[in-house]
């Protein structure tokens, strides 16, 4: 199958084809079958064509399968967002749009903050992650490959320490960092907002030091800076809770969604405080396609579905799963690589270092072309794409999340210089 007419600056981590998908399980046009722990980069917390969630989108397919919202209302927009305003887990009155992704959602984001602030300023943290489009590159705190060849990006932002103990920033540096940025680089009175991941995805699934969110979320209360949460990524029970700001005892003003909303249909949105999403005058906010009749109908099973029961008892089944295994492999000395585990909940990252704890990307390497002739698709990350993220759905069946697990200490035992 000839990819001659797709662009090469697109970048293919398992050069495959694949045809269908059931759960956790993928095929490619081979036949060959693949455990998934890659979930359409975190796009499928309850796995291949759920049997909600495709029941939803062919009901709503005999029905109407597009209106731009801006235009005339449809029922599953409203429906959906008043289903979101309730899901979402803050004391506030929440208000809303939906975008055609979460990089959207970012972008609408920071239309959003600039009118309710006046201010433009944008800080975000080193490992970040917010999308490919022009404003969002600038917030990703990578340079290669996003920023590159690209030139100037809109601004200004500024980048900080991501504190965490999965990658050893404390947070008294970052807050040192924070301060040294207010007293050389700009002025206070200028920031918008601070924009950050509870746990970051690209960056290594790195969870967020708790001290440091709840030390952020006083100074932006006291400055008068809103505080984003990107939640793309770690939502909708990633971490076994249906968000992961959740577990740092704040509430954001703003929280970017996207991914697993709608059950593998492309949608995002931006929630938050109803005075900030009211803010912009009639027109400000939309889109042709944001909020697609399909795409909410898929979006509203998938809510049906992600209970607080399931979320918790499918995040700890992981959790004790990967968790175990991990400590057991530690104990066996299983790999010379093995590094440290991180994130939280279901959102887990296994690092692959070398004896005196530098990155070991060239293992990594090995590990995805290993793991994928042995039939499980792994996902890299970190700084220095050294970190496998673990991203199988939560709705995996325990036997075949073993069996991932099996191949994947199969796989790291086999790893050489």
């Amino acid at each position: 199958m000839s990819r001659e007419t797709i662009s090469q600056s697109i970048s293919i981590v398992h050069p495959i084809s694949l045809s269908h998908g059931k759960n956790a399980e993928v095929w490619d046009t081979t036949g060959k079958r693949y455990i998934d722990f890659v979930g359409g980069i975190g796009v499928l917390n309850l796995g291949h064509c759920h049997p909600a969630v495709v029941a939803a989108i062919r009901e709503q397919a005999t029905q109407l399968t597009h209106y731009a919202f801006n235009a005339a209302p449809h029922v599953p927009y409203i429906k959906l967002m008043e289903r979101l305003a309730a899901f979402i887990p803050v004391d506030y009155p929440v208000s809303g749009m939906l975008t055609n992704s979460g990089a959207e959602a970012a972008e609408n984001a920071l239309k959003i903050v600039r009118g309710a602030t006046g201010r433009s300023a944008v800080i975000a943290f080193d490992g970040a992650f917010h999308g490919r489009t022009l404003a969002t590159l600038n917030l990703n705190g990578k340079v290669a490959p996003y920023k590159q060849k690209i030139g100037v990006l809109p601004g200004p932002v500024y980048h900080l320490p991501y504190p965490s103990a999965d990658n050893g920033v404390t947070c008294a540096e970052a807050l040192k960092a924070m301060d040294r940025l207010f007293s050389v680089e700009i002025d206070v009175n200028d920031v918008a907002c601070f924009i950050l991941e509870p746990v970051q995805g690209e960056g290594g699934f790195l969870a967020l030091d708790i001290a440091f969110a709840q030390a952020l979320r006083r100074f932006c209360d006291e400055n008068n800076i809103l505080l984003i949460a990107d939640e793309i990524q770690s939502g909708f029970g990633r971490t076994g809770q249906r968000f992961a700001f959740s577990r740092l005892g704040i509430e954001p003003d703003l929280i970017l969604l996207g991914k697993s909303i709608a059950g593998g249909v492309p949608l995002g949105a931006v929630v938050g405080r109803k005075a900030l999403m009211d803010n912009l005058p009639k027109g400000g906010l939309g889109g042709t396609y944001s909020g697609n009749p399909i795409a909410c109908a898929a979006a509203l099973a998938t809510l049906e579905v992600m209970t607080d029961e399931h979320l918790q008892a499918w995040g700890a089944l992981q959790e004790d799963l990967i968790v175990g295994r991990y400590e057991r492999w530690r104990a066996q000395g299983l790999s010379p690589f093995l590094g440290r585990l991180t994130g939280v909940g279901a959102m887990r990252g296994i690092e692959l270092a070398n004896a005196d704890g530098t990155p070991a990307p060239q293992q990594l390497t090995q590990l995805l072309s290993l793991a994928r002739d042995a039939g499980l698709l792994l996902m890299p990350s970190g700084k220095s794409r050294h970190i496998v993220r673990l991203l199988a759905p939560l709705t995996i069946e325990p036997t075949v999340l073993e069996e991932g697990l099996d191949i994947l200490e199969a796989c790291l035992r086999q790893l050489t210089r």
